[in-house]
């Protein structure tokens, strides 16, 4: 949804900012416009808020995508700090 959306950005649905970069340099800087700024960024929310079904580590059987990001993070830390003997990681359909 959202990977389909970036195709249909036109140029008015971006500002662009002059600045100080460096020192007595002067540069540019593209950004959205903070209407659709903030519509990637309600849409991306949505998305992490989004429950799945995959097991959370310590109880239930759902959790958010936020949550299982998190995990996974965690899961994959412990592994690289030789705390678990292996890392499989719950990845989901992409639908």
């Amino acid at each position: 949804m959202l990977i389909e959306r970036r195709k249909k950005f036109h140029k008015k649905d971006f500002i662009v900012v002059t600045d100080f970069m460096m020192r007595l340099k002067m540069g540019k800087r593209i950004h959205l416009c903070e209407y659709e700024a903030e519509s990637l960024a309600e849409g991306l929310n949505g998305l992490f808020n989004r429950y799945v079904e995959i097991p959370r580590i310590k109880h239930g059987k759902r959790q958010t995508l936020d949550t299982l990001i998190n995990e996974e993070a965690l899961l994959l830390a412990k592994y690289l700090r030789n705390e678990r003997k292996k890392w499989i990681p719950r990845i989901l359909p992409l639908i």
